[in-house]
């Protein structure tokens, strides 16, 4: 068989067009959908509710396909491209879509969420009304356990600005509408249950004993350092922050006091002290700073080993390796970095910082943790939403 010259170019894409499982719904009626007017005719979950799931993802597809977005998602990418009315446009952007189309996309994608065997991200705003059961929990990447947990606060206009990142991941979704002033007693019986149901899950998916928000189980018990193990470095600043947030500490860093303002339980006190912290409170922070300095200082004394990666996605892969370039006061271009890390006593920015003053180990380390994150699973790129 002859194949054109740029045959090389266009066998990959219909090879993975093939792959995708069109139902018996049939290509002929997904077919009378692209002639729909989404942007000017209202669907009913009745209309789509019988379609299988696949069909429904495809559908989806066609909404935005209209102006021209770009999927990630390789079964909907390569079904768009193999329409001739398909004209795929970087310039795409959520404003682009009319309020009849967000109401249609929200019937699509509860029909979708509806027929998950677990939950994906996308799905949480099926569930506001729904309790989780563990069987709809499924297994899923720390990304997608992040996501949906943050996705529960994100439909009531969360913010996300201490994570850049998952602050992106939501401003790429329609529905997002983000608030200055996010208000947790506004989540439900039902959605708050979710959370705590989604954080047990993660929990033990990624075999850790305790996460941000666990440390009211605490308040009356001690912690060991082989409870800390797993957790990133972010992760500790915030459990270990969340003991003084419990008593009504008010923080100094911005990003701490936004992520403790939007906590339900969190109540800020004027007067609190930290020296009025005594008993199992105060030898809990001094666990968690032992274990912080030691894993300081194993990023520039120790080669880096790879339980102390395990189980970390890419950003905060990136983030422990951007630290080793913050103890040596390295300016940092990206203005949340430079804000993140300016926000603990120990940085001192040296505009003067070049990579001569890194140690050998400090070098390979930076090596190992790039060679992971190269391995490692962006959440941006996995997660279509």
């Amino acid at each position: 068989m002859l194949f054109p010259p740029n045959a090389r170019n266009i066998l990959p894409a219909l090879i993975i067009l093939a792959s995708i499982p069109l139902s018996s719904y049939g290509q002929d009626n997904l077919a009378q959908w692209e002639n729909f007017d989404f942007a000017g005719s209202s669907i009913k979950s009745s209309q789509v509710q019988s379609m299988p799931l696949e069909d429904l993802k495809l559908l989806r597809g066609i909404v935005f396909g209209r102006h021209g977005r770009i999927f990630k998602d390789a079964e909907i990418k390569y079904f768009l491209e193999s329409k001739s009315w398909y004209k795929p446009s970087s310039e795409f952007k959520n404003s682009m879509l009319n309020d009849v189309e967000r109401r249609n996309l929200d019937v699509i994608r509860i029909a979708e969420a509806s027929k998950h065997g677990t939950i994906q991200p996308g799905d949480m705003r099926y569930w506001r009304d729904r309790p989780i059961t563990a069987r709809k929990l499924g297994s899923h990447s720390g990304a997608e356990w992040k996501v949906l947990v943050a996705e529960v606060e994100a439909i009531h206009g969360k913010r996300f600005d201490d994570e850049p990142w998952l602050q992106q991941y939501f401003e790429e979704r329609y529905w997002y509408e983000p608030s200055a002033i996010y208000d947790s007693k506004k989540l439900s019986p039902i959605e708050r249950k979710n959370i705590s149901m989604l954080a047990d899950a993660q929990k033990r998916q990624r075999r850790v004993a305790l996460l941000p928000g666990d440390m009211e189980l605490f308040e009356n018990k001690a912690i060991s350092e082989a409870m800390l193990r797993g957790l990133s470095l972010h992760e500790l600043r915030l459990i270990r922050n969340e003991i003084y947030a419990r008593h009504g500490r008010i923080f100094k860093a911005p990003w701490l006091q936004q992520y403790f303002d939007v906590q339900p339980w969190y109540v800020a006190d004027e007067n609190f002290k930290d020296e009025e912290m005594s008993g199992n409170d105060k030898l809990n922070v001094e666990t968690i700073v032992r274990v912080e300095k030691r894993i300081h200082e194993e990023l520039s004394t120790k080669p880096v080993t790879r339980a102390l990666l395990e189980g970390l996605f890419l950003e905060d892969a990136s983030q422990m390796r951007q630290e080793i370039y913050a103890r040596h006061g390295k300016v940092f271009k990206e203005p949340w970095l430079q804000k993140y890390f300016s926000s603990f006593e120990w940085y001192m920015a040296d505009p003067n910082f070049t990579d001569a003053v890194l140690t050998e180990v400090e070098k390979k380390n930076i090596a190992t943790i790039a060679a992971y994150e190269k391995r490692a699973v962006t959440a941006m790129s996995t997660i279509e939403g």
